[in-house]
């Protein structure tokens, strides 16, 4: 499970930052705001083991997203500690929006960097698909949250979801669309709400044509 920070925690301590210092540095801005990412990763866990779910939680560092160097454009999965926490625990509980430079220093993936980190360790990891959990259950021809009516795609393909993406739909991280897209990783957009439709975004996926997933392999919260 990748995690964020709850509802408005980062928000809220960028303002806090702010309120201290005009135009804070990026390093102490990161640090500041993994601690949101690092709570949820914590609070999930101790939930999970609260009711019997062998469950561990990684901190940054630990998950295994780094950047090989200085140019390299996106982090990829490194090391052993995740891979050895999967095989002795059901559930593993990372941070979202994070990764490290070679030097140790963490770095923020940008808005939306928790699906671009769900993205990179489901493909780092192997997995069949990714899920990526959203307050509304997949896509739509126009925002639920507007127009009741609007119809669900059920189905689309990654050049479909990049463009409604450039179009300002901000449900799913533009880079983590392209990242999927190029290793053909499938993505199922879904709500908490089970019973709720998805949407699955594939390689030459055609509306209509989605089937229902119930065992989640990657999943983003």
């Amino acid at each position: 499970m990748v995690i964020s920070a709850q509802k408005l925690a980062t928000d809220t301590l960028e303002r806090r930052a702010r309120h201290i210092v005009r135009t804070p540095g990026l390093r102490a801005l990161d640090l500041l705001w993994s601690t949101g990412e690092l709570r949820s990763v914590a609070l999930v866990a101790l939930h999970l083991q609260a009711v019997g779910v062998s469950s561990i939680g990684l901190n940054v560092h630990e998950t295994g997203l780094q950047f090989a160097n200085q140019a390299q454009p996106c982090p990829s999965l490194r090391g052993r500690i995740l891979a050895n926490a999967l095989a002795e625990h059901a559930v593993v509980v990372v941070p979202g929006f994070f990764a490290t430079r070679p030097d140790g220093t963490m770095v923020s993936l940008g808005r939306g960097g928790s699906d671009f980190s769900a993205v990179l360790l489901a493909i780092g990891l192997c997995a069949e698909r990714c899920e990526l959990i959203k307050d509304v259950p997949g896509y739509f021809k126009d925002d639920p949250r507007r127009n009741a009516r609007a119809p669900h795609l059920p189905a689309l393909s990654f050049g479909e979801a990049v463009r409604m993406a450039e179009r300002g739909c901000e449900l799913v991280q533009p880079r983590a669309l392209r990242a999927a897209d190029e290793a053909n990783l499938p993505l199922v957009i879904r709500s908490m709400d089970e019973r709720a439709p998805v949407s699955v975004i594939s390689r030459g996926a055609r509306r209509g044509s989605a089937e229902r997933h119930d065992e989640p392999v990657a999943a983003e919260a």
